[in-house]
């Protein structure tokens, strides 16, 4: 009869045998739209407060255990799935080059239906408690990509001498997240073309060509 020992050093031999088999399968990317897409709708439902992870694994057609190694809380994935949604709403993947700095910001604006601008504010209407907890990352993460794409086509519009080398760009890029923010979870109104076009050109382009002079350099 095999000592308990040896039995146990055979079977630390086998599974040092077969490592591959214990790395389990690759993630499948695929199926993270389809997670984010189920936990939006479930979002502009329920809400925040009202939302659980099974439902969102029920929606997507997906194991619990899956929505689970993707993400570990309903906070991450709510905040991943604003990202999500945002980015949708924005053409941030190819950088627009139509020749002037106010067609570049206005074309980062992807047309949407009516039922989507709808469903967009029924997501933020209904962050409750998430919104509360997580403003900053709201501000930052979710926004941040957009206030980068938008620095990027104000720094060229700066070296074709179409605004003021002295615009105050960081400004500008807040201004138009601080709107979209506030239009949205505020005012639950939706941030389309028609209010984007009267902000860039009311307020943030007429900032950028013209921007104030500091007392120290009128002295």
């Amino acid at each position: 009869m095999k000592s308990e020992e040896s039995v146990g050093t055979q079977l630390a031999d086998k599974a040092a045998e077969k490592p591959e088999k214990t790395l389990g399968r690759k993630r499948d990317h695929t199926r993270d739209a389809k997670i984010l897409e189920a936990t939006i709708d479930i979002l502009a439902e329920a809400g925040f407060d009202g939302m659980t992870m099974d439902m969102v694994a029920a929606r997507a057609k997906a194991g619990k255990a899956t929505v689970y190694r993707r993400w570990s809380s309903k906070t991450e994935l709510v905040r991943d799935a604003l990202t999500w949604m945002n980015r949708n709403h924005l053409e941030l993947d190819v950088l627009p080059d139509t020749g002037t700095l106010r067609n570049d910001l206005l074309a980062l604006l992807k047309p949407q239906s009516i039922e989507e601008g709808e469903r967009k504010l029924r997501v933020l209407a209904g962050l409750g408690s998430f919104f509360s907890q997580n403003s900053e990352s709201i501000k930052g993460e979710i926004f941040e990509p957009w206030a980068v794409v938008n620095r990027e086509l104000m720094q060229r519009a700066i070296g074709r001498g179409e605004i003021s080398a002295r615009a105050d760009i960081e400004m500008a890029c807040q201004v138009i997240t601080s709107m979209a923010s506030y239009r949205g979870l505020v005012q639950h109104k939706t941030f389309d073309k028609h209010f984007y076009t009267s902000l860039i050109d009311g307020v943030v382009l007429p900032a950028l060509k013209n921007p104030l002079t500091s007392p120290n350099e009128t002295e």
